[in-house]
């Protein structure tokens, strides 16, 4: 080897990224709630000896956006998982170099993940009545529990955090409130089945984990009442991973005196006009309401099954302009979670807000549950779709507030058909 190649293979050697200078920081900061000893991922990457002999499978997945999971592919929301165009051609060129490790001493302290509460000492305390035995084999399992801890008195509920009893088994897990009683009916002491909702009306939920999350914080002057009586319900996706497993799932609530001073609300989109023929790939759904007062739009929460293939919903703004609200190109059902955005989003009066959802019941979609596809209908089960698009909003001037719930009494009597019906219930 020449002199010059001596030279050009020195600086290539020298200018390639390193795990310890370059790749730890990227993925303790995106990917080690999940990658790490204990977490809902396969393998760790906090050490080097586990991310080096790893490094081209990180590259890919990274490079194609399928790590780490972030459906959205806009507006900006709060906690957003997905790595800039700078780091994953880090990530790659590191691979391609090599995968070198680096001085040991530059690499940073990995992240901390307490053992205890990340919120401190909760109000409320409570898991679910026994382990659950999931088994090593089958199908995904959607299990709903009653959660014995139900408060004697209304409280109104700032944050909550959820922690799964065994994270390489619990995809997610949701926390609903049922003040029928349905599901207590329903639970005799190892859950009950519930795929898409948790099978009681009204549904209220009050939050969610997923892998990675952090507590749920409510916004600031808009807690949640927590209805006194009320039954605690964990609807949780289990995901079998090749031998039996136990879980037992969590919850921590806190509470606070301070009461509402802003009214949160939800904007219900969706269709049950859902009626797919196999092999058809741009099947859509839609849905919209007209505000009648400005609002300041806070969080959405889009569902579908799996057949859906993108989900897009906007404002169209009174002088004809539009704003995204969220856009998922790729839906994937094993990827749901309730968005925040970074900032409010204000939509004035006379803003028409619209859903629009595409699925794709071909064979081509990779996520098709049958081979060969079926004609797939509206329905609560796994192989079944629905459509459905959540907007927590808080109306800009409060004294809105009933007019706003009135409007969206009316579309809900649209919706189902139901006559003699002018009010909202109180």
């Amino acid at each position: 080897m020449g002199l010059l190649h001596l030279v050009a293979a020195f600086w290539a050697a020298a200018s390639a990224p390193t795990f310890s200078h370059d790749v730890a920081p990227i993925l303790y900061r995106q990917c080690a709630a999940c990658h790490r000893p204990g977490g809902v991922a396969p393998f760790s990457l906090i050490t080097y000896s586990d991310a080096g002999k790893r490094a081209a499978l990180i590259a890919t997945v990274t490079a194609s956006r399928y790590m780490p999971p972030w459906p959205p592919s806009e507006p900006r929301f709060h906690n957003e998982r997905h790595l800039t165009p700078p780091e994953i051609a880090t990530l790659a060129r590191w691979a391609a170099s090599g995968a070198l490790q680096g001085n040991p001493a530059e690499t940073p302290p990995p992240p901390e993940f307490p053992d205890g509460w990340q919120l401190g000492k909760p109000d409320l305390e409570s898991e679910m009545r026994a382990p659950f035995e999931v088994p090593a084999e089958g199908p995904d399992l959607y299990r709903c529990f009653v959660i014995p801890a139900a408060a004697p008195r209304d409280h109104w509920v700032r944050a909550l955090d959820i922690r799964p009893g065994n994270p390489k088994v619990v995809h997610h897990a949701l926390l609903f409130q049922d003040i029928s009683g349905t599901a207590r009916k329903r639970d005799t002491g190892q859950g009950y089945s519930c795929f898409g909702t948790p099978g009681f009306l009204p549904a209220r939920g009050l939050g969610g984990w997923t892998p990675g999350s952090l507590p749920f914080q409510l916004p600031d002057g808009i807690p949640e009442l927590l209805n006194g009586g009320a039954d605690l319900v964990f609807q949780v996706h289990y995901h079998p991973t090749g031998k039996p497993e136990t879980d037992r799932t969590r919850v921590a609530l806190y509470f606070t005196d301070r009461k509402p001073v802003r009214r949160a609300m939800d904007i219900p989109l969706g269709s049950n006009h859902i009626d797919i023929p196999p092999g058809q790939r741009d099947y859509k759904v839609t849905d919209h309401f007209t505000l009648p007062v400005d609002v300041d739009a806070l969080a959405i929460n889009p569902h579908a099954h799996y057949v859906c293939k993108e989900m897009f919903g906007y404002a169209v703004l009174p002088d004809g302009s539009r704003r995204t609200l969220i856009r998922i190109p790729d839906w994937n059902f094993d990827w749901q979670q309730q968005y925040t955005y970074a900032a409010p989003i204000r939509l004035p009066e006379g803003t028409r807000i619209e859903m629009e959802y595409t699925y794709d019941n071909s064979a081509a979609n990779p996520r098709n549950p049958n081979h060969p596809p079926k004609r797939v209908m509206w329905g609560p089960g796994s192989t079944d779709e629905m459509a459905g698009l959540h907007i927590e909003v808080t109306p800009v001037d409060q004294d809105d507030a009933d007019e706003l719930s009135q409007a969206l009494w009316g579309k809900m009597v649209r919706t189902l058909g139901i006559g003699g019906l002018t009010h909202p219930p109180r």
